[in-house]
């Protein structure tokens, strides 16, 4: 994750660089970002960057759980309900969150693990995040089709009882 010094920067400088980070991971697929234009936008020296993130691998991990953070910050509840009225409003609403393009690259291209998930997850609960998450990546792969993708995920969550934990 992000280093000490990055956590310690002043707020407006912090939200520059984050700003070129999502920026950067929501253009470009991980493989094809670029310090250089990163440290461009964010208007820091190319060694500052360093001092705040070990690589690109570290930085993009650092936006993406930025990310879902704030995704998840509406959830107030692991009930499927819940989950299913999150996903719908993220894949409805999706041109009006500043994380689509970051989301979209990451399910339909750098499809990176994780590194976050909690291993020791109830089974409805670890099926109810899949089942979700499949869901995002078909409605941003086929936006067209989103409607029927979000009503299969519906159909799948009557059938999960949370109680099975």
């Amino acid at each position: 994750m992000a280093s000490q010094t990055f956590k310690n920067l002043a707020p407006e400088k912090k939200a520059r660089i984050t700003t070129a980070l999502l920026k950067e991971f929501s253009t470009y697929p991980l493989k094809d970002a670029q310090v250089a234009r990163i440290v461009k936008d964010a208007q820091i020296a190319r060694g500052a960057f360093y001092k705040y993130f070990t690589d690109l691998n570290e930085a993009y991990d650092y936006i993406y759980h930025l990310a879902l953070v704030d995704i998840h910050a509406d959830l107030k509840s692991s009930s499927p309900q819940e989950i299913l009225k999150a996903t719908r409003a993220f894949v409805t609403a999706s041109l009006k969150s500043p994380y689509y393009d970051l989301l979209k690259l990451h399910l339909t291209v750098n499809e990176l693990p994780l590194a976050f998930a909690d291993p020791s997850l109830a089974a409805t609960r670890w099926a109810l995040a899949t089942l979700s998450h499949q869901t995002l990546k078909e409605a941003l792969n086929d936006p067209k089709n989103k409607e029927l993708y979000l009503t299969r995920l519906e159909q799948s969550f009557t059938l999960l009882d949370p109680r099975d934990n």
